[in-house]
């Protein structure tokens, strides 16, 4: 008996390390020399986490002639911001991003994964067109200044790749600019290896504006639900649960929504767009063996196929009887307790 529940145990213990020796640490955690779970140098318990923050404020105020390009990543997310003209510029800015990556895989409990990115912006601009002569050094260019003649140009998108959702909001040719400007981008990923996996992508857009005679554009596409949401295929390349929703050219063929504005004059405009698409899928499946639910009795019948007719004896104690019989004869199945020893 000793021998059939050592060899069981060794069992199970080989088919651990045999599945653990397949995943490890995401690929952007692993350290040099990495060793997987399972292989030789490698450990059965393991906790990575990275964390990477990035925080940039500014204020500018003056006249002449102005160019700012702000891009930014973090996770699945992704910002732009550019802008340019003549004229007179007072600006206020202000950005934090942070993407945080850590995996969690003890060896007596489920491993779990988690990506959670954000992307925060906060701006008041106001531009005022005029050209603008600029002379250089003492020569030709002191006498004949260069001179700048550029309408104002602004242009901002969030990408969500998570979701599969991008807002583009641009304005061009402007005389005068007034704006003020909220983005803010959140997206998760969670999987427990039970398995539960959980993608969530936010995406908000907060715009309050005038525009003197100019022209203003306005775009939203919210990628089909094939590609942000697919509980029959949960790791397919272009669902929640991924990031290349907004890659993948066939999310934009039926797009779940497409909004495409354009304005010229002068206009004062309020935008409040928000998109949120969350995703869950848990699928839960038995023990191997639940003993803290009653054991053996309650795995249920197609499960108990899998081990054997010989594993029903070792759960059900009535190998105890076969191997008490076969040791003692069939008339003492209670031997002393020492024999057991």
């Amino acid at each position: 008996m000793k021998r059939v529940i050592l060899l069981l145990a060794v069992m199970v213990i080989i088919g651990m390390s045999s599945v653990h020796a397949k995943y490890g640490l995401s690929t952007d955690l692993q350290p040099e020399g990495y060793k997987y779970p399972g292989e030789k140098g490698g450990y059965p318990n393991e906790v990575a986490e990275k964390n990477v923050t990035f925080n940039f404020e500014q204020d500018v105020q003056g006249s002449g002639y102005f160019m700012t390009y702000r891009y930014a990543k973090a996770g699945a997310l992704a910002f732009k911001d550019y802008v340019h003209g003549s004229g007179s510029i007072d600006n206020e800015f202000v950005m934090f991003t942070q993407e945080l990556d850590k995996n969690t895989h003890p060896i007596d409990a489920d491993w779990v994964d988690e990506n959670v990115s954000c992307i925060s912006v906060k701006e008041d601009n106001v531009m005022v067109y005029s050209p603008y002569q600029f002379a250089i050094g003492a020569g030709y260019y002191a006498v004949n200044p260069l001179v700048f003649d550029s309408l104002l140009k602004e242009k901002t998108w969030i990408k969500n790749y998570r979701a599969g959702t991008s807002m583009h909001h641009e304005v061009e040719y402007a005389h005068g600019i007034d704006k003020e400007l909220e983005v803010l981008a959140k997206e998760k990923y969670f999987h427990q290896y039970d398995p539960v996996y959980e993608g969530v992508g936010y995406t908000q857009m907060k715009i309050n504006e005038h525009v003197d005679n100019g022209k203003v554009h306005f775009g939203v596409l919210q990628a089909s639900s094939d590609y942000t949401a697919n509980a029959a295929v949960p790791a397919y390349p272009g669902t929640a649960l991924t990031s290349s929703a907004l890659s993948d050219i066939r999310a934009y063929k039926n797009p779940a929504i497409e909004i495409d504005e354009d304005y010229f004059g002068t206009y004062d405009i309020t935008k409040n767009m928000t998109l949120n698409v969350p995703y869950k899928l848990t699928q839960k499946s038995e023990d191997w063996l639940p003993c803290c639910s009653g054991g053996w009795a309650d795995i249920p019948a197609g499960l108990k196929k899998g081990f054997g007719s010989s594993a029903e004896g070792i759960f059900d104690c009535s190998c105890l009887a076969k191997a008490r019989a076969g040791m003692y004869g069939p008339t003492d199945v209670n031997p002393p307790f020492k024999a057991w020893a």
